[in-house]
């Protein structure tokens, strides 16, 4: 079920990790963040936009880690941006033949490997590197791309309804996961991350309208 946390901006919690797909209303339809993980979770989410007349007109997903890089038939044929570093990690990932194997076989155990749709797994559009905003036909989204979490991660800003989408960067679930792989320093890679999110938050976030950051 689809939570409204800002005018225009909804949140579906999936069961897995508590993560979220984030809904933003558009003119001609919605900006899809971060989908979702179980297929029925997703199929779900579909029927809902369906049910309100509204169709997806584009996706992001803010970093490439697997769950945030799934999408479901149902959710139509909609570009799916991620930024440029975030695009080609996903695409080394892909040249491995075996890696939705790899992501099923990391399931076992937990009780969704069979729920997670991969069939359109990782069909990420690479945005030009330094893009400052979604290109979509709705309110102005900000991306904010930082070190820390994942490659090529991004935060995306909500400017006109203060929210701030931050991906796996802010959890009350979990403790911090720091991107160890390319990086001299990951915990101070993560603290500047976190320190260019709050900046740019509260920088542009109008007092009448700021809210808690969305993970």
């Amino acid at each position: 079920m689809l939570r409204q946390v800002a005018e225009g901006v909804l949140v579906h919690e999936s069961e897995f990790c508590q993560s979220n797909a984030v809904v933003v209303h558009g003119r001609d339809g919605v900006l899809l963040i971060d989908p979702g993980v179980q297929d029925h979770e997703m199929a779900c989410l579909a029927n809902d936009l369906s049910d309100s007349g509204r169709t997806v007109v584009a996706g992001f997903s803010t970093h490439p880690d697997w769950d945030h890089l799934l999408w479901h038939p149902q959710l139509g044929t909609a570009p799916r941006y991620g930024t440029a570093r975030c695009a080609a990690a996903v695409r080394d990932q892909l040249s491995d033949p075996g890696a939705k194997a790899d992501i099923t076989a990391h399931l076992l155990g937990t009780g969704i490997a069979e729920r997670v749709p991969l069939d359109l797994y990782g069909l990420i559009t690479a945005l030009p590197a330094e893009t400052a905003r979604i290109p979509w036909d709705g309110p102005q989204v900000r991306i904010i791309e930082h070190q820390a979490h994942a490659p090529g991660h991004a935060a995306l800003f909500i400017e006109e309804r203060g929210v701030l989408v931050a991906g796996d960067m802010l959890s009350d679930v979990l403790v911090p996961m720091l991107d160890l792989d390319g990086t001299a320093d990951p915990i101070e890679d993560y603290l500047a991350a976190l320190r260019l999110l709050e900046g740019g938050w509260r920088m542009s976030a109008s007092p009448r309208v700021g809210r808690e950051p969305i993970r």
